[in-house]
Parts: structure tokens; C-alpha cells; sequence
């Protein structure tokens, strides 16, 4: 069996672009997350609030983020992508969090094999309403919950693409000594 953590290459063109693997569709209220140890798609929760991912929402497939999960990634696409789906992305900005004390980027992407989105190659490109709602989304999300998380402005493509590579080397690092599952 395929693991889309371990088995699905990210691409030669990172980190400007790369392939993701989708876990939850726009548009959806269920935060659906990779199973680590199978490479399923596990139900983490229904959102206790009134909204909606605002986006493709996954991760870049070899990487390991600072809050030791995948790389996030949001790809901006017209159509709902059914979980598992591997894009092709590129990279038009980053959305930093601070959630639960830790630092958890959002690489933000658009597919580029949607006509809709792929002129885009930086997030002040696109219609200043959208990327309100990207950012408004994760400071709304949790409140329900009782969590508050911290999100930073969106930055330019050229601040996510260092994220990029460290998480693509962190995973690289830990894969050799064996830390992280097969």
C-alpha cells in the first residue's frame, strides 16, 4: 500500500511548486486528517463553529512542519477536491499560526491546472476579500472550542519558500535516524 506521507514525491520544481495530497475539500466543516501510522484518512472532528474551509486544504507530501505533522498547505482551486487527490501546486504566499504555543505555517498555493487561479503567482495578487477570509477563517475556527489561536498576515511567496525546504529537510533528517513511521 501506498503512504501519501511517504511514498508520494513532492516534485523537481520545489519549493516554488510541488505536489500536495488534498485531506479536506473546500467548502467542508469536517477537518478530516492523514493517519499517520495507516496513510488513511482519519474523521479528527466536525468544526464547533459556523464555517467552512475556505480553501483545498492538505499537505506537501515528505515534510515534516515544526509542529511535527506534514507540511499545511491551502491550494486555492475553484472546484472541490476530493481527499486523497494529489495537486500540483504553487506557492503564492505563507499564514503563520501560533496555535497551542506552537508555530504552524500554512504554505498558501493555488492548482495549477485550474485556468481560474493558475495566473496567480503572489497572494496580494488576488482579490484582498479572499485572503481576508483565509486568515479570518483560522482566527474563527476553534473559538467554540474554547482555543483562541494567533494568525499573522499573509506573507509573500518568497518568506514560504525557506519554510518549505526546512520541513522537506527536517523530514529527510528524521526519516534517516528513524523517527518517523513507515
Amino acid at each position: 500500500m501506498i503512504h501519501p506521507w511517504h511514498d508520494v514525491t513532492p516534485g523537481g520544481k520545489l519549493p516554488q511548486e510541488f505536489d500536495c495530497v488534498i485531506e479536506i475539500p473546500f467548502g467542508s466543516s469536517v477537518k478530516y486528517e492523514l493517519d499517520k501510522s495507516s496513510g488513511l484518512i482519519r474523521l479528527d472532528r466536525v468544526l464547533y463553529s459556523a464555517v467552512y474551509y475556505p480553501a483545498n486544504y492538505g499537505f506537501i507530501p515528505q515534510t515534516l512542519a515544526e509542529d511535527d505533522d506534514p507540511l499545511d498547505v491551502l491550494v486555492l482551486c475553484q472546484e472541490t477536491v476530493v481527499p486523497l487527490t494529489i495537486i500540483h501546486a504553487r506557492t503564492i504566499g505563507l499564514m503563520t499560526m501560533v496555535d497551542a504555543g506552537k508555530k504552524d505555517h500554512k504554505i498558501i498555493a493555488i492548482a495549477t491546472e485550474d485556468p481560474e487561479f493558475n495566473s496567480y503567482h503572489e497572494a496580494r495578487e488576488m482579490p484582498p476579500h479572499r485572503l481576508i477570509m483565509l486568515r479570518r477563517f483560522f482566527q474563527d475556527y476553534k473559538l467554540l472550542e474554547g482555543k483562541a489561536v494567533e494568525v499573522d498576515d499573509i506573507r509573500p511567496a518568497a518568506e514560504a519558500q525557506p519554510i518549505i525546504l526546512d520541513a522537506l529537510h527536517r523530514y529527510s533528517e528524521q526519516r534517516r535516524k528513524g523517527f518517523i513511521p513507515k
